[in-house]
């Protein structure tokens, strides 16, 4: 179908008319600190946003509390800006009440992982069809710089002077570990693949879980910059695609392989190896992805690992909110009106007396 077509068909399905990156930018003055990495998010969302070709009322944000949520103002589509660390349950319920709705929660490290972290692993277990943008800048700021679920070990901030002793939360391991149907990491300073791997979470069908690297430039500042800055982005940083070789490194001079179950850092300017003998990135393989969600921060490994940045892993299985209704269809064809009463009394039930 092109473009003009898909414009005609929203306007007469729809009765709205298309939307292009500057129409989703509201009359609200954007109130983050200046220099803030959220800035470059609400940026790269407003951009992909037009190539889901729906009509923006069709779209809701549905944010908890934090720095991050107060994204749904700033956004020129239906929002809730909900309570901490919630945004999830009333994501759940919206979108099951209204499964045509496009719903997008965003969240940051400590409203989806403290307050909210049970909450956030049902969501992802029950595959509800949202897309979770999670910002992590490893620090509470709008609190004002205490230290969060995700902030590093020994990590100075106003709560833990003498160095944070908890042992830090890996979200894309823990999404995994709660059976996410996609994951994958990305950066505010990294546009482009922002951009990229956003339209991937965008077409998933499920819960699209995407862990976005987010700089706080007030209380922890540069906390991710070993990511972007070109000294240290080739060694440091390792960018999957499905069906690729592991490659990074100045010129793609190094690789990963598999050995025993067990990534192996290769050098491929050494004559015994080449890029056949290097893991290919498969992102339906549960077993790999956590491999690959882990590398980097286990430090049973000898080598000093890369962070992955990409779909991490992604599975189509059926949606939460698509086996409601399935449900629902199926005892009304079976069953026609239902029985409240009967219902709640259950079969198991007697007589006194």
């Amino acid at each position: 179908m092109k473009r003009n077509d898909i414009l005609e068909y929203i306007k007469s399905e729809f009765h709205a008319e298309p939307f292009t990156a500057k129409d989703l930018a509201s009359d609200q003055d954007v109130r983050w600190c200046p220099g803030c990495g959220d800035y470059s998010i609400l940026k790269q969302v407003q951009t992909v946003m037009p190539a889901l070709n729906i009509p923006k009322e069709k779209i809701v944000f549905v944010s908890g509390i934090g720095c991050s949520s107060r994204f749904p103002y700033y956004m020129n589509t239906y929002g809730i800006h909900s309570i901490h660390g919630r945004a999830t349950a009333i994501a759940t319920g919206l979108k099951t009440a209204r499964p045509d709705l496009n719903v997008w929660i965003v969240t940051g490290d400590g409203d989806a992982l403290s307050i909210g972290g049970n909450h956030f692993i049902h969501l992802l277990r029950r595959n509800v069809d949202v897309k979770v943008l999670l910002f992590n800048n490893e620090i509470y700021g709008l609190t004002k710089g205490q230290y969060s679920p995700t902030s590093t070990k020994g990590q100075i901030t106003k709560s833990t002077p003498m160095g944070a002793i908890d042992h830090p939360f890996n979200p894309v391991a823990l999404a995994l570990g709660a059976d996410a149907s996609f994951v994958a990491r990305s950066m505010d300073r990294d546009p482009k693949h922002l951009q990229h791997i956003l339209l991937k979470a965008m077409k998933h069908k499920g819960t699209s879980l995407l862990e976005i690297y987010q700089n706080c430039n007030v209380y922890n500042d540069g906390a991710f910059f070993i990511y972007t800055d070109k000294e240290t982005k080739p060694i440091e940083t390792i960018f999957v695609e499905h069906g690729m070789p592991l490659v990074f490194g100045e010129n793609y001079s190094k690789g990963i392989m598999l050995k025993d179950g067990k990534p192996v850092i290769v050098n491929m300017n050494e004559e015994s190896f080449s890029i056949n003998d290097l893991w290919v990135h498969d992102e339906h393989d549960s077993y790999k992805a956590h491999v690959l969600s882990r590398m980097f921060d286990e430090p049973s490994l000898d080598d000093h690992f890369p962070r992955p940045f990409g779909v991490i892993y992604s599975q189509e299985r059926p949606t939460y909110n698509d086996q409601v209704h399935e449900q629902l269809t199926h005892a009304k064809n079976q069953f026609g009106a239902g029985d409240l009463d009967a219902l709640i009394r259950g079969k198991q039930t007697w007589t006194v007396g």
